[in-house]
C-alpha cells in the first residue's frame, strides 16, 4: 500500500469538514510517479507537490459462499475458521500496489468474525476481506451498492467497523449523519483527491426513516452537491464511483450516458469509475473527461457463471498538473478474469502467459471497452 500516515476516522465537529489521509506519491526527476514506499515507511514531504499521480480503480467485489470456502482452504486446514483471501487478490497486487491511489469497490456488507456468512441475495461477507484488499494495495472502497443494506443499520456498522479495523478507507455508507456529510479525501503525495460514492437503490430495502444519511443513493444534483462540498473542504480532484445501469448489458444505458455528460459538464467531477452491471462495459470520453461507465466484477462466483461474469477490468487515469488544474493525460484499461480453477485466482491478462491461455476472452474486453471511441482519444491497453 502507499499509506504515509494513517489517520483514525474522527466524526465531523463543523459544517464541510473533512477527513483527510495520506499515501505516499513519490516523483522520478522526469515528473512521473514512481514505485510507492512500504506501509511502514514514514512518508518523506518534499517542497513541491507532484506534477502527476496514478489512480486505479476496479470493479465488484462480490463475495459469494465459494470465494469463502476457497478462503477457508488457502487459510490452513479446512474448517478450521482461518480465511486468507490474499491468494484470491495475489495476481492483480502489482497493478494495485504500484498505483499512487487505489480505489475498489465493496459491494457487501461484513459479517463479524466467523459468521454467520452467506451469498445472493442477502450477503454476509467475512470480514478477513478487508483485510485482504489492503493486503493487495488498495487504499480505499466505495461502499453504496444495492447490496448496502442487506444486513440493515447493523451490516452498515459492522462493515464501517470492520474497514477502519483493517486502515481500509470508505464512503458511500455511513453510522451517523456527521459521518455521511464528511467528506473522504485523501491526501496523495501532497495532491487532495475525494471520492464519492452512489448507488441507484437498495433492491427494495427503504431507507430508514429519519435515517437517510445510512447510504447514498444516485441522484446527479446529489452527486454533484457531494463533489462541491468535497472541493469547499479542499479538495483538486474528485472521483465519482457510480453504481447503476443494467446488469449483464455491455452497452451503458441511456440513463447512465445522460448521467454522465450532466456530471462532466462542469468543474466538479473529474472521473467516473462505474459498477454493478457484473460485465465490462466501454469506457469514452465525456466533455473532455472520462468515464468508465462499468468495470465488471473484480472477484464473484456466480451460481451459473456467464464467462463474461468472470472477466473485468481495471482503469488507470495518470493525473498531470496543468496550469488550469489536474487533467488526465493518460488512461489505460487492464483486462482480468476470474479463474474458477480450482482453485479460484484472479489474473491479469496482460501479465505471463495468461493473454494467450485466455484470448478469447482478451479479444471481447478489448472491443466491448473501445466500442464507443475511447482508443481515439489515448485509451490504450497496456501491451498492446
Amino acid at each position: 500500500m502507499r499509506i504515509g500516515t494513517v489517520a483514525t476516522r474522527s466524526r465531523r465537529a463543523v459544517a464541510l469538514a473533512a477527513v483527510v489521509f495520506t499515501t505516499a506519491c513519490t516523483q522520478s526527476p522526469a515528473g512521473e510517479p514512481v514505485a510507492p514506499r512500504s506501509a511502514t515507511e514514514a512518508p518523506e514531504r518534499t517542497q513541491e507537490a507532484p506534477q502527476s499521480f496514478t489512480v486505479v480503480g476496479t470493479g465488484d467485489v462480490l463475495i459469494h459462499p465459494a470465494l469463502t470456502e476457497q478462503a477457508d482452504l488457502d487459510g490452513g486446514a479446512e474448517g478450521d475458521g482461518e480465511l486468507d483471501f490474499r491468494p484470491l487478490f495475489s495476481g492483480v497486487k502489482p497493478v494495485i500496489e504500484h498505483a499512487n491511489l487505489a480505489l475498489c469497490h465493496l459491494e457487501v456488507p461484513l459479517a463479524e468474525p466467523g459468521g454467520p456468512y452467506s451469498g445472493y441475495p442477502a450477503f454476509n461477507a467475512p470480514p478477513a476481506v478487508a483485510d485482504a484488499l489492503v493486503d493487495t494495495g488498495y487504499d480505499a472502497c466505495s461502499t453504496a451498492s444495492n447490496h448496502t443494506l442487506d444486513r440493515g443499520e447493523d451490516g452498515v456498522t459492522r462493515t464501517l467497523d470492520a474497514m477502519d479495523e483493517a486502515k481500509l478507507r470508505h464512503t458511500g455508507s455511513a453510522r451517523d449523519a456527521d459521518e455521511a456529510e464528511t467528506p473522504l479525501i485523501m491526501d496523495v503525495g501532497g495532491v487532495k483527491v475525494a471520492q464519492v460514492s452512489f448507488t441507484y437503490g437498495f433492491n427494495g430495502i427503504p431507507l430508514p426513516e429519519g435515517k437517510e444519511w445510512l447510504a447514498n443513493q444516485l441522484d446527479p444534483d446529489r452527486v454533484l452537491a457531494a463533489a462541491e462540498e468535497a472541493r469547499d473542504a479542499g479538495a483538486e480532484v474528485v472521483i465519482a464511483s457510480l453504481h447503476w445501469g443494467q446488469e449483464y448489458q455491455h452497452d451503458p444505458t441511456q440513463e447512465q450516458q445522460a448521467m454522465a455528460e450532466r456530471l462532466l459538464a462542469g468543474d466538479a467531477i473529474d472521473a467516473i469509475i462505474g459498477h454493478h452491471a457484473h460485465v465490462v462495459q466501454p469506457i469514452e470520453r465525456v466533455n473532455g473527461k472520462w468515464v468508465a461507465y462499468g468495470l465488471g466484477n473484480h472477484v464473484a462466483r456466480h451460481a451459473e457463471p456467464r464467462g463474461v461474469s468472470e472477466e473485468g477490468i481495471a482503469v488507470r487515469f495518470r493525473f498531470t498538473r496543468t496550469e488550469d488544474g489536474w487533467e488526465v493525460d493518460s488512461a489505460e484499461y487492464i483486462p482480468m478474469l476470474i479463474d474458477l480453477g480450482p482453485p479460484i485466482r484472479l489474473l491479469d491478462l496482460t501479465r505471463g502467459d495468461a493473454a494467450t491461455a485466455h484470448a478469447k476472452s482478451l479479444e471481447r474486453i478489448d472491443e466491448i471497452v473501445l466500442r464507443r471511441g475511447g482508443a481515439e482519444h489515448g485509451l490504450a491497453r497496456p501491451g498492446s
